[in-house]
């Protein structure tokens, strides 16, 4: 029943991973300034949420004490998005999610200081692996070109991401996942509705079809997903499970963008895959 259980949280997981993974290619798609792209993901992802929340009857209720946290998930969930979005108009799919999954490898280092956990060597060890697999991802960095500075603001993304993970995992056994995000979605609206009187709105006629499955399902469904997994993961262990999201991401950039991987790529992904393997394979035992 043990091991049946278990591999149902592994596929919710993993499930959860695919559908997030879809933001890479959405992310170049979509023709809107970025500001504006992370606004409508958020107003029209967090309208879906509460209409599901009201649906199931969840409670709004947050304690007091709790409001900092969320509030403070909230900023780094849209600096998270903002930058993970300004890398992948910078360069590419692969270039952009790549750069964002050094979170692992983050997160490994930032948990046992920010939740007094027990740093484990093992996830260490597992987060080198990813970091050599994003190595060889990642192609010829140079300083004058805007590669170099995409891979800077996706790693300031990571940053962001790991440290938003880490305190929703105190939060996610207290409330439903679906309720958290739909605070951090309103949170990100918010600070980011001045973005309706900067910016143009030309072609969000055309790219409507793409911010709606971003909004509904990549940020509604995906990351609600992913935010419950915490409840039987460890962040360090969802975290380096979801690293086959660049693999995922990368292969529906080839299908919808046509843009291929070189096979330095294909290696990477390959390890990065064996690394995934690796620890759900560790975590189960």
């Amino acid at each position: 029943m043990q091991s049946k259980q278990y591999l149902k949280n592994l596929i919710q997981l993993n499930f959860a991973v695919l559908i997030i993974s879809t933001s890479g290619t959405l992310g170049r798609y979509i023709d809107l300034p970025v500001p504006m792209i992370i606004f409508l993901r958020a107003i029209i992802g967090g309208v879906f949420l509460f209409l599901f929340c009201r649906w199931k009857k969840l409670s709004f209720t947050i304690q007091k004490k709790d409001r900092k946290t969320i509030f403070f998930s909230g900023v780094l969930m849209g600096s998270h998005w903002i930058t993970y979005f300004i890398a992948l108009k910078m360069s590419s799919v692969a270039i952009g999610m790549l750069s964002v999954f050094t979170y692992p490898i983050i997160t490994t280092l930032l948990e046992p200081i920010m939740l007094n956990s027990k740093f484990k060597k093992s996830n260490l060890l597992l987060g080198l692996m990813v970091l050599v697999g994003i190595y060889f991802l990642t192609p010829e960095i140079s300083l004058e070109n805007d590669q170099f500075k995409a891979i800077g603001f996706g790693v300031f993304s990571a940053l962001c991401y790991s440290i938003r993970n880490i305190y929703m995992k105190s939060k996610s056994t207290e409330y439903e996942g679906s309720i958290l995000m739909v605070y951090q979605l309103i949170i990100v609206s918010l600070l980011l509705s001045p973005a309706l009187f900067v910016y143009e709105t030309t072609g969000l006629e055309s790219s409507l079809p793409a911010i709606l499955i971003l909004a509904i399902l990549t940020t509604a469904v995906g990351h609600t997903l992913f935010i419950y997994s915490f409840r039987n993961f460890t962040i360090s262990t969802a975290s380096i499970i979801s690293s086959v999201q660049p693999v995922y991401g990368i292969i529906i950039g080839m299908i919808v963008l046509a843009e291929y991987p070189a096979l330095s790529t294909v290696f990477g992904g390959m390890l990065i895959l064996g690394t995934v393997i690796i620890e759900s394979i560790r975590n189960f035992k």
